[in-house]
């Protein structure tokens, strides 16, 4: 198999795998802990599958691809730089992303996510767990969608912007189990966003950083505010 080929089949793995523990592994898991609902211990587990999924994907690349997981090399900034970027990204992905909500639902009237109002509950007054779902988000998802597939697709087909429009794609698609359009098209703008960021300055820690802290402020303010009344959501 040619080396592209170890890269499509690799990207094509990681995103199977990813939607695959999107949509199953909090009811396979509570069929094997025999839970009836989803509870704080279950939706944990579900994470740490998320984990076990990105290990999986640096054994393919390690055994498989045999080469640097990050095609890109990481550049280094500075303390101010990366303090400055990280509130630059948020601002940019918070308003934007309220922008098309209030968009959506003015043209579309859409509903909250009744998984977002569900998994509110698990959210009150758990901060291991708001933390544990935002560092598993922050990590994961950028280090898959950004730091692995991105760089792939662009080698792949010698196009930076199939590149970053595959990764923003993959990204809402991933989200799509929510159930509303918003939960799809707000990820794509933030998937676009942050991959044109890791394009022109090839560093995921930003990203990481940024993730974590735009899913950490959002589960604050779920946890202190009924979603019900947020329209940004």
């Amino acid at each position: 198999m040619s080396l592209n080929g170890k890269y499509s089949l690799g990207i094509i793995l990681a995103f199977t795998l990813l939607a695959l523990a999107m949509l199953y592994s909090i009811p396979l898991i509570n069929v094997i802990t025999d839970s009836k609902s989803i509870n704080t211990h279950v939706f944990f587990y579900s994470r740490i599958v998320l984990w076990m999924i990105m290990s999986l994907i640096f054994c393919y690349n390690a055994v498989i691809e045999k080469e640097p997981f990050f095609l890109w090399r990481e550049k280094r900034y500075s303390l101010f730089f990366y303090i400055g970027t990280v509130v630059c990204l948020y601002f940019i992905c918070a308003v934007g992303g309220a922008f098309i909500n209030a968009v959506i639902m003015t043209l579309h009237r859409e509903q909250i996510s009744n998984k977002l109002i569900q998994l509110q509950s698990l959210f009150k007054g758990n901060y291991f767990l708001i933390i544990s779902i935002c560092l598993t988000a922050g990590v994961v998802e950028e280090l898959l969608m950004r730091g692995y597939i991105q760089p792939r697709v662009e080698k792949i087909y010698h196009s930076p912007i199939l590149g970053v429009l595959a990764s923003a794609v993959l990204f809402g698609i991933l989200h799509s189990t929510y159930g509303t359009i918003g939960q799809v098209v707000i990820p794509f703008f933030i998937g676009v966003v942050f991959a044109i960021f890791y394009k022109l300055y090839s560093n995921i820690k930003i990203l990481i950083i940024c993730h974590f802290m735009y899913d950490f402020i959002s589960l604050m303010i779920m946890n202190f505010i009924d979603i019900k009344h947020l329209s940004s959501f």
